[in-house]
């Protein structure tokens, strides 16, 4: 604790006699300053003791002494130590009312003591408070990088909460909560998420601090980088004092270090993941299997999904990390619910992502897709459900639906969805729309000559089937005057209706442009 004027009362070379301020003797005093100005406030910074012997104070008026007792309580000043015996042999009444007054703390010093020895005092409480503040700081320093090595994270948080005297906690990338103590001040750090996602964005390291006067919380961002990794939480009901500072630093120093050593570690589990990829692709399950070892988990033999997701935008999105941020975001995910995940990055433009089926890395994916739904940053397909023999095909089905949600415009498209709902939506294409125009056109062109209604005819024939009677009827036409329609189609297309292609491409041409639907 620094010295306060109660501790210099109590000290017993000092001698000194508390005449006012009684109640204000607890505050501390952070230097001891002489001065015999009647204004002394333009040299005062705030928490100092005041020495005068009052030479050039009008001591014994009373307004005078109001006015000067008001401006030094207006500059900070902490107390008032009047010298006796050497220009008044007493306080003044003046003086000693006018302090009574303000409730400043005033302290008689008998003339055998030197203001020196009370500057020397204060300097020597400061000092020796220093000293312990350090001392305290280096063991905080040494359990807390104990707790780092032996335990994690975790006894890390607990450690440095138990040093400031309040709680701590600590986020990942995505806001989550990963680690608290006290339990009880898990919810208080669950309400913070807000404030560290505006501290994510800004680059590291990035500070703030939130709440009240009864709960202080400082915000410190976690990184080495410009990204940041995560963030450290120190909640207390007043602001840290040095020894806690030194604890704090030494947290977010060690938790740091545990961030980059666990992306290192990461670095290294992407090129293993990248590896067992590439086999189980090309078929070797068992081969990727025993590399995998136990890295995985059980990913591997279970039913998984397989994600392909890729930037949405075009070259100057690529320059933005979309693909980390959702990687992160999956990676937290899965390390919450204890779930294995291989993530591997496919160059700047391609991330993909074998996740338990059904499993919280999916549910995670989903959840990232419906945020970002208006302004997407990625664009992700999903496979449906695959074991390992089918890893191939689970990617070739991730591919296919990544390629419908860029069409859609949308960012996450199930494989699932495409094979449950229609076809129709798939002909939404430029190309498409582009061959059935060019299929169709010589049909139009003669229609409009008002020679008659090929495109029309086609359409009902088509949807009948080759019923002719039937198609005839929708048309309102003799059955032979279809046929002849129909011998027209063939002669201006140069292609048979016999032929199930060639029916198959004309169907799928009219609904491609919505013709002869009317």
């Amino acid at each position: 604790m620094p010295p306060t004027l109660a501790s210099l009362v109590q000290h017993s070379a000092l001698k000194l006699v508390v005449r006012a301020g009684e109640d204000r003797l607890d505050t501390p005093v952070r230097w001891a300053h002489v001065s015999e100005l009647a204004d002394p406030v333009p040299y005062m910074e705030g928490g100092e003791l005041l020495l005068t012997t009052a030479l050039t104070l009008d001591a014994e008026d009373l307004e005078a002494m109001r006015r000067y007792v008001r401006r030094l309580l207006g500059a900070g000043v902490v107390g008032l130590g009047f010298a006796v015996g050497v220009n008044y042999e007493e306080i003044p009444p003046a003086l000693l009312e006018a302090a009574r007054e303000e409730h400043l703390p005033l302290l008689e010093v008998p003339r055998r003591t030197p203001f020196l020895a009370i500057s020397k005092a204060v300097s020597a409480a400061i000092s020796a408070d220093q000293y312990r503040a350090v001392t305290a700081g280096f063991e905080a320093q040494r359990e807390l990088t104990r707790a780092a090595l032996a335990e994690g994270p975790e006894a890390v948080v607990a450690r440095l909460a138990a040093h400031v005297d309040g709680w701590a906690a600590l986020y990942d990338t995505s806001g989550t909560v990963v680690a608290v103590s006290p339990e009880w001040a898990a919810r208080r750090a669950a309400r913070l998420t807000p404030d560290v996602e505006r501290l994510r964005d800004r680059p590291a390291p990035a500070s703030a601090v939130v709440g009240g006067t009864d709960d202080r919380v400082e915000l410190q961002s976690l990184g080495t980088g410009r990204r940041v990794r995560g963030a450290l939480a120190v909640g207390t009901g007043a602001p840290l004092g040095t020894a806690e500072r030194y604890a704090v630093h030494s947290a977010i120093a060690l938790l740091t270090l545990t961030t980059e050593r666990s992306r290192s570690l990461q670095a290294a589990e992407q090129r293993l993941g990248s590896a067992i990829l590439r086999m189980m692709l090309a078929g070797q399950a068992e081969h990727a299997r025993a590399v995998a070892g136990d890295v995985y988990g059980g990913l591997l033999d279970a039913p998984f999904r397989v994600l392909v997701a890729e930037p949405a935008g075009g070259e100057a999105a690529a320059a933005e990390p979309p693909l980390s941020v959702l990687a992160e975001a999956l990676e937290a995910a899965a390390a919450r619910a204890g779930e294995a995940v291989l993530a591997v990055p496919e160059g700047e433009r391609r991330l993909v992502v074998l996740a338990g089926d059904g499993g919280a890395v999916v549910a995670a994916c989903e959840g990232y897709a419906e945020r970002e739904a208006e302004d997407a940053g990625v664009v992700v397909g999903l496979s449906a459900p695959a074991g390992p023999i089918a890893a191939a095909t689970a990617y070739k089905q991730a591919e296919q639906a990544l390629s419908v949600a860029r069409r859609r415009g949308r960012a996450l498209v199930e494989h699932e969805d495409l094979a449950a709902g229609s076809v129709l939506p798939l002909l939404a294409d430029d190309a498409v729309r582009a061959f059935a125009d060019g299929m169709l056109r010589a049909l139009r062109d003669h229609d409009a000559t008002g020679r008659g209604d090929l495109v029309a005819s086609l359409h009902a024939w088509l949807s009948r089937h080759g019923q002719w009677d039937a198609a005839a009827a929708d048309l309102g036409v003799h059955r032979h005057t279809l046929r002849y329609r129909m011998r027209r189609v063939e002669e201006i297309l140069g292609r048979s209706l016999d032929d199930p292609d060639v029916r198959m491409e004309l169907w799928l041409a009219l609904k491609a442009t919505g013709e002869g639907t009317e």
